[in-house]
């Protein structure tokens, strides 16, 4: 969950996290149960991330990048079509044949996503923030993945400064429903 280096050594360590997740996922034949394990992990993984960059990753764009609110709103958008996709799976078991069609939905979104922020995102944020900048934004994500919620809650405030505030005490209720249910775990 916490890797170290500036926020973009952080994040495109958790991009290669769930890429691995996806093929363990891609590696399974429809309807093995532990594809719904997988997918939840994912799950998991990505909510933390979006939450991370939601709240740190998105104002440094915004400030630092002539196009930055351009930028910001369509990452943002982004996670907002991959949270509901995310919601959606939540309730269906890899049986399911919509399973099949939501988690390679989530898939194609997700690596695009990657793509795009990899490709372009992150490159022009390196060239135009400080080290130091970068350096600090990698930690606040950290800190942030380590308190944020690991459920999808599409309808949560997306931006700051209401995303900051509340992200915390949902990651609690929402890591106490995981422990509780073995949400995320293999048999």
């Amino acid at each position: 969950m916490g890797h170290g280096g500036n926020v973009v050594n952080e994040l495109v360590t958790d991009h290669r996290e769930v890429e691995e997740l996806f093929g363990r996922i891609d590696a399974l034949p429809p309807g093995d149960k532990d594809r719904k394990v997988y997918a939840e992990q994912v799950t998991m993984e990505l909510v933390r991330h979006s939450v991370a960059e939601e709240a740190h990753l998105y104002p440094a764009v915004r400030e630092y990048l002539p196009d930055g609110d351009t930028i910001a709103d369509r990452e943002i958008q982004d996670h907002s079509r991959a949270e509901q996709i995310m919601k959606d799976l939540e309730s269906l078991e890899a049986g399911d044949p919509e399973f099949d069609r939501l988690i390679g939905r989530l898939m194609t979104e997700i690596r695009a996503h990657v793509a795009d922020e990899e490709e372009n995102l992150f490159p022009k944020l390196m060239q135009a923030a400080p080290t130091e900048a970068l350096d600090e934004l990698g930690e606040k994500v950290r800190r942030a993945k380590r308190t944020a919620p690991t459920r999808p809650h599409p309808s949560a405030p997306d931006t700051p400064p209401a995303n900051r505030l509340l992200a915390p005490g949902a990651g609690v209720v929402d890591r106490i429903r995981d422990a509780l249910s073995g949400r995320g775990e293999r048999d």
